[in-house]
């Protein structure tokens, strides 16, 4: 699990650096998950200790599947490195063109394109990645009710695709977006 990937800074914006989760972002993890609105966006929020070595010990096992792939999205702060957000590659298998990314926001970072650079360099890796084992597709769903996200998706290059009947663990109908390998 030695994979980093960066995103690059804008203007606004300082750069990113992207890891697997590590046992030392437990603390800062339960911390983040103090937000209501994370909270409310999320099927399983951390709300203990216990949980959150349970998420990255969970994450520890998707990246030894070779079948999820979890990163603790950093950034540069004046004290050192902050964690600001997560993205998730989903359902990676060989000879399965289609693939999901996911991924939240803490609270002190939203609005200021953490979310998009992320997933973008995830998206990236993903295509590089899993290229040989024919990955042309990436899916990002979102409640429709939740407008922040699709922006979320169409700033980092996902077009919307359709509208999705609710289904577990969507109460409410959703978008699809895609994005097609270059």
């Amino acid at each position: 699990m030695s994979v980093v990937l960066s995103a690059a800074a804008t203007p606004a914006a300082p750069g990113l650096t992207l890891r697997p989760w590590c046992d030392g972002d437990a603390d800062d993890l339960l911390e983040i998950y103090q937000d209501p609105v994370l909270r409310a966006w999320t099927r399983h929020p951390v709300t203990s200790r216990g949980e959150a070595r349970a998420f990255v010990r969970r994450s520890r096992q998707g990246w030894a599947a070779d079948r999820r792939f979890s990163f603790a999205v950093l950034e540069q702060a004046p004290a050192g490195e902050r964690l600001v957000a997560c993205v998730v590659l989903k359902e990676v298998r060989p000879g399965h063109p289609a693939a999901e990314v996911g991924y939240w926001t803490a609270a002190p970072a939203r609005g200021r394109g953490v979310a998009p650079r992320a997933v973008d360099a995830v998206t990236g890796w993903a295509f590089t990645r899993f290229a040989a084992a024919g990955l042309t597709r990436m899916e990002l769903f979102h409640q429709i009710d939740n407008p922040a996200s699709c922006r979320v998706a169409e700033k980092s290059g996902y077009a919307f695709a359709e509208v999705m009947p609710a289904r577990p663990p969507f109460p409410r109908d959703g978008h699809r977006h895609v994005r097609l390998r270059p």
